[in-house]
């Protein structure tokens, strides 16, 4: 079935991501494709959105798209930049603003006009320019106004092109999904029948197409990702889907058996190999992160080829890619910076295994991801879990890697996880772990003096983990899970908590 599709021109914007996911929410099929790299048959294209940029177009080094064959003869929205530039180069006026215009804002003026059906004065939107529109293009005809900028929002008249000074995409703009749906399905006329269901359906069968009879290797990690792979690829090719699940030795406690255990209920063809030896030998001495990396993908390469090679006749490799791992971005020299990377449990796997590449995630979301799963009935606590890193508790012990140290974190880990779900905050969080610290402090238990080790705990809320908040659990919970742990867990003596934000931090520690 061909999907009505929407076309996103990137200049550069942390929130072009942001525009696509909330266009998928309404269940419009969306693409992101730089600015400088235009698809050539745009007949594929139901509508086109321009996004924002941190280039100002008064810059001698301003973005230049090639809007022929787009603007006048498909229906197209312009943010932020976008709005700037079609005012900027077609007889309008931007100028420096007096104020940063950035934050919160309401509406204080809103036309009559089909572009905000359903939206009202006073209505809170998102701005983030330091340039403004002063004068509105030829044909340029005010729609919204706030406070402090006037020319908010415009169309050009006999032209199905509107334009915005403020982020609908980000959550700070109340309305701004019903603004994308005005836009897209209302004035654009773009049919959403992009579904979950849809993508499941049509997804089988392509895999099935591309793969026929051949047998497919997936290293499963038991996230989120590679897990939806793998039952989109069961229902596609079954008993050839042959699944290996590596225990690195680095996993949370207890998690090799019960994902395996899970993975049964599944129906899956799992093979488990136990190589947390193997690769604690590989990590023994290393303490720059970096190294630890290097040694844990090696070992798990290693591991992986050996156990493909049990397998007679292998054409493809599956691997859980989602659409933000391919995705080319513009960076904000101008030129088209590539941010493609490889998965984190099999990425960068030699030449000389000759498999096929097969990613049905590819365009899809971390969000879509969870609900494609959950529209085939894969369970609930396996699509809410949180990320884990493909090098798991190697990058948040500081330091060297012993089996101690590795048995001290998974003790650790497993009283906070636990006490988050048990508080009803696990689903709250985006992502939670613990980390060892290369600390050890003085503290006293009983009449003994002891000198022990100090872990820290993390908490974040995030959308994509680009940018991520910590989440500010409540005294009485972390007054409990800190006495827990350093009750249960022999050891340790000292918990702390980490409010560090990304940025400037990042959310592990290595």
């Amino acid at each position: 079935m061909q999907h009505d599709k929407v076309l996103i021109l990137d200049f550069g914007s942390q929130y072009t991501q942001l525009i696509a996911r909330r266009v998928r929410e309404l269940n419009i099929y969306s693409e992101i494709h730089p600015f400088n790299k235009i698809p050539t048959n745009l007949d594929d294209y139901k509508a086109v959105i321009l996004s924002g940029s941190p280039m100002s177009v008064r810059s001698q080094d301003a973005f230049h798209p090639e809007l022929k064959g787009i603007r006048g003869i498909k229906p197209m929205l312009a943010v932020c930049y976008g709005a700037q530039y079609l005012a900027h180069f077609s007889g309008g006026e931007v100028a420096e603003s007096n104020t940063r215009e950035y934050g919160r804002a309401n509406l204080s003026f809103v036309e009559d006009d089909a572009f905000f059906k359903g939206i009202t004065a006073g209505s809170q939107v998102w701005m983030s320019h330091s340039d403004t529109i002063k004068t509105l293009p030829t044909n340029g005809k005010l729609l919204a106004s706030t406070h402090d900028v006037k020319n908010a929002a415009y169309k050009i008249e006999n032209e199905t092109t509107y334009a915005i000074q403020f982020h609908p995409e980000v959550y700070h703009s109340t309305d701004g999904k019903q603004l994308l749906e005005n836009f897209l399905v209302n004035i654009a006329n773009v049919n959403p029948d992009w579904t979950p269901n849809a993508f499941v359906e049509e997804t089988v069968e392509a895999l099935q197409a591309k793969i026929g009879n051949n047998k497919v290797v997936l290293g499963l990690s038991g996230g989120v990702d590679s897990s939806v792979a793998a039952m989109l690829l069961h229902k596609a090719i079954g008993e050839n889907l042959y699944c290996i699940f590596v225990n690195n030795g680095l996993l949370r406690k207890n998690e090799f058996t019960d994902v395996l255990e899970q993975y049964k209920g599944m129906g899956l063809n799992v093979k488990g190999v136990d190589a947390s030896q193997r690769f604690l030998v590989a990590l023994a001495g290393k303490s720059d992160p970096e190294e630890k990396r290097k040694a844990i993908g090696r070992v798990f390469i290693e591991v992986f080829d050996d156990e493909a090679h049990q397998i007679q006749d292998v054409t493809y490799l599956a691997q859980g890619t989602i659409y933000p791992d391919v995705i080319e971005s513009v960076s904000a020299t101008g030129g088209p910076s590539a941010t493609i990377k490889s998965h984190h449990n099999v990425g960068g796997l030699p030449d000389f295994m000759k498999l096929k590449i097969v990613e049905p995630l590819k365009a899809l979301f971390k969000d879509e991801v969870r609900r494609v799963g959950a529209s085939m009935g894969m369970d609930k606590q396996l699509l809410g879990r949180h990320p884990f890193p493909g090098p798991g508790l190697a990058i948040r012990i500081l330091g060297d890697i012993t089996a101690e140290k590795v048995r001290i974190l998974q003790e650790v880990d497993a009283v906070f996880i636990n006490a988050l779900r048990d508080a009803g905050l696990y689903d709250k969080v985006w992502q939670a772990g613990a980390i060892l610290l290369p600390v050890n402090s003085v503290g006293v238990m009983g009449d003994e003096r002891t000198y022990e080790k100090c872990v820290a705990l993390r908490a974040v809320e995030s959308t994509d983990g680009m940018t991520a908040d910590w989440v500010n659990l409540p005294y009485e919970f972390l007054q409990k899970t800190s006495n827990d742990i350093i009750n249960k867990v022999k050891g340790v003596n000292r918990v702390v908590y980490d409010i560090s934000s990304k940025p400037p931090a990042t959310i592990e520690w290595e």
